[in-house]
């Protein structure tokens, strides 16, 4: 049996638009739509090439005027007014939230470990403008109804064939349940609190130990390094491009406080950069 993704294409939906638009926001519905539906607005049609282990696919995500336009006014944080139609300006506003919306889908994918789903790689290839009656085959159409801003509106996505196994609560209507999500701290605190050298300690020094557990320590990442004289420092101008001795594809150093811990390797979580740990210490993890 395939592996169901529909929870997680939800939960980054509601995600990026609160963390890109800050705004409030719910997926109300998603449902299977037709060509009534759509044929006579004006849209962005954005492509979203979809690769891993098992397919090769690519997804339509088109966004009617309204939502369109409210996307590039809230990235603006609402300075100015409402555009009555799509320009190029709305179509990369929207190409980027779309963009945003893929990569954050595929790390939350990938930290499954699905094993038909394995190295998933969702991303944005063209975006135009269109009218709904030039979408030609309205097959495997979606419309996500979604309230932000206290206001309900909705946009449609396009399923390739081969991914529909991957859709079950989505293809069946099932409702999909909202997950909570799990702040850091929350999580390190819970890790902290059974881990295993508390068990070597007395009930007093346990509890000494956990008041330590809520200190905030620096967390950094090291790009790369280099040793160089004064005398070529004082040389350099704006423009200037500093060779580092890292190489493209090294592990980057984790660093707590300036102090390597660690090494990892660069992802892109929700549009911005973070770090996936592949050795702490001595100890290698198995993610």
């Amino acid at each position: 049996m395939a592996s169901d993704i529909s929870n997680i294409i939800q939960n980054e939906l509601i995600n990026t638009f609160e963390s890109l638009l800050s705004i409030e926001a719910s997926v109300d519905d998603i449902a299977f739509s037709s060509k009534s539906d759509i044929e006579s607005e004006q849209c962005i049609k954005v492509a979203v090439n979809i690769d891993s282990s098992s397919i090769n696919a690519s997804w339509n995500f088109y966004l009617p005027t309204l939502i369109a336009t409210k996307f590039e006014y809230f990235i603006l944080g609402g300075i100015g007014d409402l555009k009555a139609s799509i320009d190029d300006e709305i179509v990369d506003a929207t190409k980027e939230i779309i963009s945003t919306i893929a990569g954050s889908m595929s790390t939350s994918i990938n930290a499954q470990g699905f094993d038909d789903l394995s190295k998933f790689q969702a991303s944005v290839g063209s975006a135009d403008i269109i009218q709904g009656d030039q979408i030609g085959n309205y097959d495997n159409l979606y419309k996500i109804v979604l309230t932000f801003s206290g206001e309900t509106i909705g946009f449609f996505i396009q399923f390739d064939e081969s991914t529909l196994p991957y859709l079950g609560k989505i293809v069946s209507g099932e409702e999909i349940p909202v997950e909570e999500e799990t702040t850091a701290s929350e999580t390190a605190s819970e890790g902290l609190a059974n881990h295993p050298i508390l068990s070597l300690l007395g009930e007093e020094s346990t509890d000494n130990l956990k008041l330590l557990f809520d200190i905030q320590l620096k967390f950094s990442v090291r790009l790369g390094t280099k040793t160089f004289l004064l005398k070529d420092i004082v040389n350099w101008d704006i423009g200037q491009i500093i060779e580092l001795e890292q190489m493209v594809n090294e592990p980057l150093d984790i660093l707590i406080n300036g102090t390597k811990v660690g090494v990892g390797e660069a992802v892109i979580v929700e549009g911005r950069f973070g770090v996936k740990i592949k050795h702490i210490g001595e100890e290698k993890l198995e993610l």
